[in-house]
């Protein structure tokens, strides 16, 4: 099925990272070194995830309401789409049995950033609805799951596909409890009665949240640690200048510029005083990056969170965490695109190497689903969607180093590293692969209060192989100046 992109979901998650940086903590200027107060003794410190209040069936209407509005949806927007000759959203009755029947599973022909993107965002949906009904992220996951199983069966004509179940049930999740955690710590720092503009704002990121707050208070709340997390996150906004993107097997330049917004926030930083890992992505990295780019709008999306783990071992100048951690990569340069749902081995460690000066940084190694491609059309060797897909699906072994070393409170290094190989393994076209590397460094400079200037450049190649067809191999490269706001805690080093 080939649908066409939902541009106001782009919107939504462009708008929502303005809405953290509207409504977050308005103290601090930029100080490098935030030293939390742990909790009084008498407080229970991260008790279990449970509201007490969970109700086990509205979620079942809700995320069912949430599809049959879909589709009913798709079916005015999209009405013309077709394929095998049945109009895609005009699902009925017996198309809904005989996929229940049949179960024949496909890998699908949806342009990459409906597959890569927008599933997801709808199974954040569903993970929302479920989660702000009192659920455990397990149980969230779960729904979800079914949410998009009963989609792929109910909510369309064309055959179920395989990737679609996993970006939307496993991705949606991992970006669902993502953007809940940024909702509530926007209203648990307005205190007990939250500023409008911090409701509105926590709506904004989390529009199924934001939707049972408002029909049911509080009484569905999850708990969430007692424990405050210690927080970073940057405002970014920028321009792309001397941009690269080059073909080696049949070289071309070409130069361009973007305008680019980027939103980075770390959540859980290891180091605070009573904060304990129980719960999945009690620690997360988050990015959101976006482009004044018709064609190409939404530049990555990146979350890695522990799903499973503890605290390392601790010293006067170093603590962190290490456990299995779920990542959903979305990344999308102008040449070429990548993205990945996964679960990987690592840990997350800050070492203080001295008066207000720190190393902080992850290592993970694990193995997703993933795809990749460019925007030529693959001329796979196998005669299914591949041939008419401009991406290739498969297993993903992968490799991400991420490092920050902050200077006091006028100065932050960044690098980044990672790595893909889409195989042929699960795929529809099990003689292609891909590897793809991007690098990032960058350096923020803070010139007052929480402004910042900052320089990043960043590297991407690709190197493609399909049997028997020459392989394609490109690289780009981006220099982007910026201008930044820092949250309130500056750099955020743990201390």
């Amino acid at each position: 099925m080939h649908r066409h992109p939902r541009r106001a979901i782009d919107i939504t998650l462009l708008a929502a990272a303005f809405a953290v940086t509207a409504a977050a903590q308005d103290t601090g200027a930029g100080v490098t070194v935030a030293a939390p107060v742990p909790p009084a003794p008498q407080e229970p410190v991260n008790r279990p995830d449970s509201a007490g209040n969970k109700h086990n069936v509205l979620p079942a209407v809700e995320i069912g309401a949430f599809l049959v509005a879909l589709n009913l949806y798709d079916r005015v927007a999209y009405r013309d789409l077709m394929q095998d000759g049945k109009r895609v959203y005009y699902s009925t009755w017996q198309s809904t049995w005989d996929h229940i029947r049949q179960q024949r599973w496909v890998h699908d022909i949806d342009p990459f950033s409906v597959n890569q993107f927008q599933h997801p965002y709808q199974g954040a949906t569903m993970y929302a609805l479920a989660r702000s009904s009192g659920h455990d992220f397990w149980t969230s996951l779960i729904l979800a799951n079914i949410g998009s199983f009963a989609w792929k069966m109910a909510g369309e004509t064309d055959p179920p596909s395989i990737n679609d179940q996993i970006t939307t049930g496993q991705a949606g999740s991992l970006l669902g409890e993502a953007l809940y955690r940024m909702s509530d710590l926007i209203l648990r720092e307005g205190g007990k009665t939250p500023h409008r503009a911090r409701e509105y704002s926590a709506s904004l990121i989390s529009p199924a949240t934001g939707l049972n707050r408002r029909i049911f208070g509080n009484r569905f709340k999850a708990e969430l640690p007692e424990t405050n997390p210690v927080t970073k996150w940057e405002v970014r906004v920028g321009g792309t200048v001397n941009a690269l993107a080059h073909t080696v097997t049949s070289p071309l330049s070409v130069l361009r510029s973007d305008i680019t917004v980027q939103f980075n926030m770390g959540y859980g930083l290891p180091g605070q005083p009573g904060y304990e890992y129980n719960r999945p992505l009690d620690y997360f990295n988050f990015q959101f990056s976006a482009l004044a780019n018709a064609k190409n709008p939404i530049e990555n999306v990146m979350i890695r969170g522990l799903l499973f783990g503890a605290k390392t071992g601790e010293s006067a100048t170093t603590h962190g965490i290490w456990g299995v951690y779920g990542s959903y990569d979305y990344i999308s340069p102008t040449s070429f695109r990548v993205s990945s749902t996964a679960a990987s081995l690592g840990t997350t460690r800050e070492i203080e190497l001295g008066k207000d000066v720190a190393l902080q940084g992850s290592t993970l190694l694990g193995v997703g689903f993933g795809a990749a491609g460019s925007n030529e059309v693959l001329l796979a060797s196998t005669p299914t969607n591949a041939a008419i897909r401009d991406y290739h699906f498969g297993v993903t072994p992968q490799a991400l180093i991420a490092l920050r070393f902050i200077s006091g409170d006028r100065a932050m290094f960044e690098m980044n590293a990672r790595e893909y190989y889409v195989s042929g393994l699960g795929s529809d076209d099990t003689h292609g692969s891909e590897t793809i590397f991007r690098g990032d460094f960058g350096v923020t400079v803070r010139v007052y209060g929480r402004n910042a200037i900052g320089l990043q450049v960043s590297s991407s190649s690709r190197n493609a192989s399909y049997g028997l067809q020459p392989g394609r191999k490109s690289s780009e490269q981006t220099l982007t100046l910026s201008y930044s706001i820092l949250g309130g805690n500056g750099f955020t080093a743990v201390k």
